[in-house]
């Protein structure tokens, strides 16, 4: 008796292997949103290499000695410092004198005389001699106080790759160099007036009630409220805003 051969459905197997196919599709679709994720831990962005941070840093100002008192320009620069020292300032004042600079002991006194005129009393700086490194030289007194101020937090011009053909590896991964945005973050880093500018906002401040009700009236007379600038030099200060 002859057994019967058993039939192969083609046709079956193929819309199998094809739904396969489709449902593979589908899901690769479904992952095009996805992060993919190389498994590297090199920050690329510049600010994750270079953050801006804020730290106490001293702030100096050098006074030259120039004759038995201050200058003009030398009593301008101390009170811009005494003013900063105000605002800005933590602990004491340090004034480091030269020892064998002639004049100096001077020039001290009339520091003295301007910063106790100016509402610092004695006991807000300390006073120490210092020995200057190399002699010709002229050796300023030295003044400084710590304040906080924003600065990246580690130092530029790190090369630690070889940007040339020898590092293949580096090459081949398209990675920016590191020491790349390093500078633009210093340069905004010492442009921010308030540190803590960076840390959190400032309270909004109150609005003008005559310039706004100026605003709300010429959008009830259905006029543009806003500020035309004209660029023919022309118009003065006193006609913005009319």
């Amino acid at each position: 008796m002859t057994q019967p051969k058993p039939t192969i459905r083609s046709g079956s197997r193929s819309l199998g292997i094809t739904l396969v196919a489709l449902s593979a599709f589908a899901l690769a679709a479904c992952a095009q949103d996805r992060v993919v994720q190389t498994g590297s831990i090199y920050p690329y962005d510049y600010r994750d290499r270079h953050p801006i941070v804020l730290s106490d840093k001293p702030h100096h100002l050098d006074i030259f000695v120039r004759g038995s008192r201050l200058d003009d320009r030398q009593t301008e620069d101390l009170d811009s410092f005494v003013e900063k020292y105000r605002k800005e300032g933590k602990g004491r004042i340090s004034i480091q004198v030269p020892r064998s600079e002639a004049g100096a002991g001077r020039t001290l006194d009339s520091l003295r005389v301007r910063l106790r005129d100016a509402g610092i009393p004695s006991n807000a700086y300390s006073v120490s001699h210092y020995d200057p490194t190399q002699s010709g030289l002229a050796a300023p007194i030295r003044l400084s106080f710590r304040h906080m101020a924003a600065q990246v937090e580690g130092p530029c011009g790190l090369w630690p790759q070889d940007l040339g053909v020898s590092d293949a590896g580096f090459n081949m991964r398209n990675e920016p160099y590191w020491n790349h945005g390093c500078a633009t973050q210093s340069n905004v880093a010492s442009q921010i007036a308030d540190p803590v500018d960076l840390v959190r906002g400032r309270t909004p401040g109150a609005v003008d009630p005559v310039r706004r009700s100026a605003n709300i009236q010429k959008l009830r007379e259905g006029n543009d409220p806003s500020t035309n600038y004209q660029q023919d030099g022309r118009s003065g200060i006193s006609d913005v805003g009319d």
